[in-house]
């Protein structure tokens, strides 16, 4: 495990390691809570590029976890929180599910 010591942001040095979700996850999450960034902050907040974010998010909605919508000028996206998850260990769960590990519930309710 990687575990060199790098600096974020703010100037406070941090561990660089890896994580137990991967970055479709994360995208995800990040487009439940908060719907109105636009994919750049996304992006940011993911720690990937805006063009990673667009590939990840065309990905979801392949595999019809997401749905896109237009509102105005802007794409809008629905979360299909019935659909189960991919892999064979785990696709007894569905999206809400893990989902429901890290929003709240007002955020759950708001995205349904």
């Amino acid at each position: 495990m990687d575990t060199s010591v790098s600096r974020d942001v703010a100037g406070d040095s941090v561990y660089r390691q890896w994580t137990f979700l991967n970055n479709h996850a994360h995208v995800l999450i990040c487009l439940a809570r908060y719907p109105d960034e636009v994919l750049r902050e996304v992006a940011h907040r993911v720690g990937v590029t805006e063009r990673a974010t667009q590939k990840i998010i065309k990905d979801l909605v392949d595999c019809q976890v997401l749905q896109r919508y237009r509102e105005g000028r802007c794409n809008r996206y629905r979360i299909l929180f019935e659909q189960p998850l991919r892999h064979p260990l785990e696709n007894r769960h569905t999206v809400g599910d893990l989902l429901a590990m890290f929003l709240t519930p007002e955020e759950i309710e708001r995205n349904r």
